[in-house]
């Protein structure tokens, strides 16, 4: 996951509008039509007693019952996860909600890993304890991990709500959250700050611009990239623009080789950030009070998005939990604990439609402009190898 891979499933746009739009309910609605999921509660799928292993149970339906789901997770006892970090769309409260309410311990390890890194343990570690139960990947990676047979297929309840574009129909993986490029700004040290792609150039931005990793590795960063050159004339199809753009930018002396942390806002290093506007929008809250006004904006220029996705390990040891974690994050519970973190869960128009959404982190949401579009695979494949190629190559 986080700072996760190129070429997540995107809720992206090359096509610009004038009108301000919350990707909410209004925006989403045309990608579901269906009611939120809902808690998992004891004895929701019936009493009959479980006629397969965890490992083998493709839907709560396998263990007889939600009942017996909770049951087989807390005799495991825990769950490993890996690249969550707390304060990425609230990761912290999400793994705290789950522990507290179902008394399974919660194993966080190497939380700023990257998708990469994430289907390197799984291999690694394959028939280990201590390999992922589950996994928070970029849609590159969650496609080719399906494709090499290491992910689990399990439906959550929520299955038939979630949209067709925005899971494997065998579920092996399943969008979960999104949220869009946007450029964070310390008010408090750059007297004007960039709205747009184009504003990035200007020379009082020297030595002031980051992404939030290598774009190669990372989703964020990616996404960066990806914006970029939908701002200058490239499309989902050609990510070059994008590139040739971070090109300029390097030579320029604005563009610094430098990880966009929390850690480096907070420092003042990094006091320009390309990265998710639910990102940014913590920051802004994180660090009120501290000597940082931190602004987010999503550049016009460059309206791009995309979702993160989920997926279980199929040799997960601890099988039962990461079906149950996975039934905890489609609910609405799970759901709107990710809005409280600024981010837009995949189930935020239904949630909308049948009243179990959070209106008040909804209002909260950045606002931007632009309708999503979703690029094909082929071209974020395409765009994920143009950058491996030639992205070292254009800032050297």
């Amino acid at each position: 996951m986080p700072p996760s891979s190129p070429g997540e499933t995107v809720l992206s746009s090359s096509a610009r509008r004038g009108a301000a739009v919350l990707l909410s309910a209004a925006v989403l609605t045309t990608l579901s039509a269906c009611g939120a999921a809902p808690d998992p509660k004891p004895g929701a799928s019936g009493d009959a007693k479980s006629a397969v292993q965890p490992g083998a149970a493709a839907s709560a339906a396998d263990f007889g019952s939600m009942e017996a789901l909770v049951a087989a997770a807390q005799k495991e006892g825990k769950l490993n996860v890996i690249a969550l970090p707390p304060d990425w769309a609230n990761y912290g409260e999400i793994i705290k909600a789950f522990e507290a309410k179902y008394k399974i311990k919660v194993n966080s390890e190497n939380p700023d890993a990257s998708s990469a890194d994430e289907i390197a343990a799984v291999k690694s570690r394959k028939g280990q304890d201590r390999a992922p139960d589950v996994l928070d990947l970029g849609i590159a990676f969650a496609r080719s991990g399906a494709a090499e047979n290491l992910f689990a297929p399990y439906k959550v309840t929520a299955w038939d709500k979630i949209p067709a574009g925005q899971k494997d129909a065998d579920g092996r993986w399943y969008n979960d959250y999104g949220g869009y490029v946007s450029i964070g700004c310390d008010a408090a040290k750059i007297p004007t700050c960039p709205q747009t792609f184009a504003d990035l150039l200007k020379p009082e931005y020297k030595g002031k611009v980051a992404l939030n990793g290598n774009p190669t590795k990372s989703g964020s960063a990616f996404g960066g990239v990806y914006a970029a050159a939908l701002a200058n004339k490239g499309s989902f199809a050609d990510i070059q623009p994008g590139i040739d753009f971070f090109g300029r930018l390097k030579k320029s002396g604005n563009f610094i080789p430098v990880e966009s942390t929390p850690a480096t806002v907070e420092k003042g290093e990094t006091p320009i950030s390309i990265d998710w506007d639910y990102l940014n929008a913590g920051y802004a809250e994180q660090f009120k009070g501290k000597g940082v006004d931190w602004k987010v904006a999503v550049p016009t220029d460059g309206v791009y998005a995309q979702f993160y996705s989920q997926a279980i390990n199929k040799e997960a040891p601890n099988p039962a939990a990461a079906r149950l974690w996975m039934e905890f994050l489609y609910s609405a519970e799970g759901q709107n604990l990710w809005l409280k973190g600024h981010a837009r869960p995949v189930l935020l128009p239904v949630m909308t439609q049948d009243g179990t959404v959070d209106k008040d982190a909804v209002t909260k949401l950045p606002q931007v402009q632009g309708t999503p579009a979703f690029p094909a695979s082929a071209e974020l494949d395409k765009a994920k190898a143009t950058l491996a190629e030639k992205w070292d190559k254009a800032l050297s």
